[in-house]
């Protein structure tokens, strides 16, 4: 009877400390979650077994790519900035501010 009148006044705090599943439905959360923890581990496990460690000319391959890659990017924006350097150099020469 309690529990019909506190749902009719809206008084809901007195409805859910009367349910008689609030502990098994409480337990039963964290042991979803400690189900869904140890699987995201069980899963991890596996994908760690499918990782490759590169051998060592696969690394010294990759490395010198990387490297060559780096100075022909940094060669083309030192060229780059280079010729938007002279370029604003002579705007400003020509309106007179040098």
């Amino acid at each position: 009877m309690a529990t019909e009148s506190a749902i009719k006044k809206g008084d809901d705090h007195s409805a859910k400390r009367q349910e008689p599943n609030a502990l098994t439905n409480f337990s039963g959360g964290a042991m979803t979650t400690w189900s869904n923890f140890t699987h995201f581990l069980s899963d991890v496990r596996a994908e760690m077994k499918k990782v490759v460690t590169p051998t060592r000319k696969e690394v010294e391959s990759t490395t010198t790519v990387v490297i060559i890659t780096v100075f022909i990017f940094g060669l083309f924006f030192w060229v780059t900035d280079s010729i938007f350097s002279r370029a604003l150099q002579a705007v400003l020469h020509k309106m007179g501010a040098q």
